[in-house]
């Protein structure tokens, strides 16, 4: 009496992640950048309102490497850093 299963009816169909999720950065493309953010932190008790460009510029290696949406740093709230885009716009 054989009750094998049969999984090979169904294939998986990968989708993109939610928004807030995203792949890690295993090969380490963006470690510099987390690392310089990490240390600036650090450096200023963690108020990462004096870490902006820091957190800024690791965002634009992880979206220029695919490793999340990209997203225009006004949305993300960095409007203010751009280097005159949003002035443009107003």
């Amino acid at each position: 009496m054989s009750t094998a299963m049969n999984f090979g009816t169904k294939s998986f169909q990968p989708r993109p992640p939610d928004k807030g999720s995203f792949p890690l950065d295993h090969l380490g493309e963006c470690k510099s950048f987390k690392e310089k953010f990490m240390k600036c932190l650090h450096n200023n008790n963690f108020e990462n309102a004096l870490c902006r460009n820091e957190s800024k510029e690791y965002l634009e290696c992880r979206m220029e490497r695919k490793l999340m949406l990209q997203e225009p740093l006004e949305k993300l709230g960095f409007g203010d850093l751009t280097s005159g885009k949003s002035e443009a716009k107003k």
